[in-house]
């Protein structure tokens, strides 16, 4: 049996009983880093005998755990915080065993995605997790211009050094104006979630240094691309004008209206406001 197991994401207090008793009885203990599960299991007081399995071994040690299984062990995994399989390893372990007719059962833990979510004041009836956006530029950008079609809340993960990249990306793709909720430290003593919208989570973060695993939560308010005549985007373009936004914010906000190059747009409004 290969039991996933959630464990907390901050407060030692949201350790479950069963959670304890699972991983109390478990003949191998799957986890991420094994010193980090061993401080853990420390506080509870539970030994066991732990096996590195994350991002980078997972092709090889899935095998290993697999043939522990089929000679009957009960193999416990947990990722370093919150549940296995959620932007953390355990898909593909689940994957193996159920290609192999081994039995899998999920003991409930905190997700910090949806603890996010809850405390962020936004839509939770309709929401998207994303997690972690690819690292790699193209498939970044490519998700970014995906998501700009979602119209639920939209759950993204990042860390801090890289929070201010972030809000910048999603600022050249378009939500700027939207509502979003930065959740930080959260279960732990400086919880803190920040409500702002991400035009001003840009100069709020540049002030103040990020600190903590964050949760974005963002209300998509993008409009759809709309076909406008040339009359309606050259008076769109007066009116922002007037309203005292720049040529760069006018670009972007005609080229997320129309869906074209926001560099012709920009060379357009340049012309137009001469």
């Amino acid at each position: 049996m290969l039991y996933l197991v959630g464990t907390p994401i901050g407060n030692l207090g949201d350790m479950s009983p069963r959670a304890k008793e699972i991983l109390s009885s478990a003949d191998i203990i799957a986890c991420e880093d094994t010193r980090r599960t061993g401080l853990l299991l420390s506080e509870f007081g539970i030994t066991g005998h732990l096996v590195s399995y994350h991002e980078h071994n997972k092709a090889s040690k899935g095998n290993v755990l697999l043939n522990e299984l089929i000679s009957g062990k009960t193999v416990a995994q947990v990722s370093d915080a919150g549940m296995p399989s959620v932007s953390d390893p355990g898909e593909d372990l689940v994957k193996l065993c159920i290609e192999n007719g081994i039995e899998v059962s999920v003991i409930p833990g905190p997700v910090a995605g949806i603890t996010a979510l809850v405390m962020s004041g936004l839509d939770t009836r309709y929401y998207h997790f994303e997690g972690f956006l690819p690292s790699e530029s193209k498939p970044r950008k490519e998700r970014l211009n995906i998501l700009k079609s979602y119209r639920e809340t939209i759950i993204l993960y990042e860390a801090p050094h890289r929070l201010n990249k972030l809000i910048d990306e999603l600022i050249d793709s378009g939500f700027g104006d939207c509502k979003a909720a930065f959740c930080r430290e959260m279960t732990k003593k400086y919880e803190e979630v920040i409500r702002l919208t991400i035009n001003e989570a840009k100069t709020y973060f540049e002030e103040n240094n990020p600190r903590g695993e964050f949760v974005v939560c963002l209300e998509n308010q993008i409009e759809t691309v709309e076909e406008l005549s040339e009359e309606s985007v050259d008076s769109l373009i007066f009116k922002l004008n007037e309203e005292g936004k720049s040529k760069k914010d006018i670009s972007r906000i005609i080229a997320d209206k129309t869906g074209k190059n926001k560099k012709e747009i920009y060379d357009y409004i340049v012309n137009l406001l001469k």
